[in-house]
C-alpha cells in the first residue's frame, strides 16, 4: 500500500538501501557491544529489517520467524548426529535466527514504535532460546559424544543455568533502572554514567567476546570435532561464570545507589519514559 502526501499524491516507494541507511543512522550505540553483535549481527539485522518492512511484515511476525529458525536449529543440535553438513546447517539457521531477532526491533522503529506485547514476546522467545540451547548440547553430548563419564554433562547444564541467570539479571537491571529513572523524574542515572557507557572502547567489545551469543552460534561449526568443541565450549562456559559474578556485583552496587534516590515532591509529575 503506497503512502500519500498531504496533497493526496502517491509517495515513491522507499528502496531497501534507503531503509538500511535510515536504520543505520538511528541505530543505538555499538560501543561496548559484543563483537559479533556489533560488527555482524546488527548490520545483517538491518538488511533483513528492510526486507521485512518492504514486505509489510509486522515486528511480531519477524520475531516468530526468528524463533522458527532458532528453535529448529536447537532441535537439530539434540537430534541430529554431528557432521560437517549438519553443523553448517545448524549454524546458518542460528545466524539467521539471531539476525532476525535484531531485525524485529528495527522493523518496529520503522513502523513508528513497538508495543508492550511485542517486547514481551521478544523476551520470552529469548528466554526459551537460552534455556533450551545448552540443554540441547547436553543431549547431543550424551547421545553422540564419547566423554568417558556423565560428569561432563554438568558443563552444558551449568552453562544453561548461567545463561538464564545472566539474561534475567540483565532484564531486571534494565527494568529497575527505568523505575528509578521515573521515580527521580528522569534524573536517576548521572550523565557521567551514561557518557561512560556510550564511550566504551573497542577493547571492551573484545573482552566480552566469550559472552557473545553470536560467537556461540559460530562455535557450533566445531561440533563434529568433539574434543575441540568441548574445549572451546568449556572455555566459554568458564568465562561466562566470571562475567556473571563480576556483573552481578556491579549491578547490585548500582541498584544499591539507585535505591537511595529520593522521590521528587508530590507536585512534580512523574511520567515513566517507557
Amino acid at each position: 500500500m503506497l503512502k500519500r502526501s498531504a496533497a493526496g499524491e502517491a509517495l515513491p516507494r522507499p528502496t531497501r538501501a534507503a531503509i538500511v541507511a535510515r536504520l543505520a543512522s538511528a541505530q543505538k550505540s555499538n560501543r561496548g557491544a559484543p563483537p559479533y553483535s556489533r560488527w555482524v549481527n546488527r548490520p545483517l539485522g538491518r538488511q533483513l529489517a528492510a526486507i521485512a518492512y518492504l514486505r509489510h511484515l509486522t515486528p511480531n511476525a519477524v520475531s516468530l520467524i526468528s524463533a522458527l529458525f532458532t528453535y529448529a536449529a536447537i532441535a537439530a543440535i539434540a537430534l541430529v548426529r554431528p557432521s560437517a553438513d549438519a553443523a553448517i546447517a545448524i549454524t546458518a539457521s542460528l545466524v539467521i535466527g539471531y539476525a532476525l531477532d535484531s531485525a524485529d526491533g528495527q522493523v518496529a522503529r520503522l513502523r513508528g514504535g513497538g508495543s508492550m506485547a511485542g517486547e514481551w514476546l521478544d523476551h520470552v522467545l529469548d528466554a526459551g532460546k537460552l534455556a533450551t540451547f545448552h540443554l540441547a548440547v547436553a543431549i547431543a553430548w550424551f547421545r553422540f559424544f564419547h566423554l568417558g563419564g556423565a560428569a561432563f554433562l554438568l558443563i552444558p547444564l551449568g552453562f544453561s543455568a548461567v545463561a538464564c541467570v545472566f539474561f534475567f539479571a540483565l532484564i531486571l537491571t534494565d527494568m529497575l533502572r527505568r523505575v528509578a529513572d521515573a521515580k527521580a523524574g528522569g534524573d536517576a542515572l548521572p550523565k557521567a554514567t551514561i557518557d561512560a557507557r556510550e564511550s566504551a572502547p573497542v577493547l571492551r567489545s573484545l573482552i566480552v567476546l566469550p559472552n557473545d551469543y553470536g560467537v556461540l552460534c559460530l562455535v557450533m561449526l566445531l561440533m563434529p570435532l568433539h574434543v575441540t568443541f568441548i574445549a572451546v565450549y568449556t572455555a566459554m562456559f568458564a568465562a561466562n561464570v566470571v562475567f556473571l559474578a563480576a556483573g552481578s556485583l556491579r549491578w547490585f552496587r548500582e541498584m544499591s545507589r539507585l535505591s537511595r534516590i529520593p522521590s521528587p515532591p508530590a507536585s512534580v509529575p512523574q511520567t515513566p519514559r517507557w
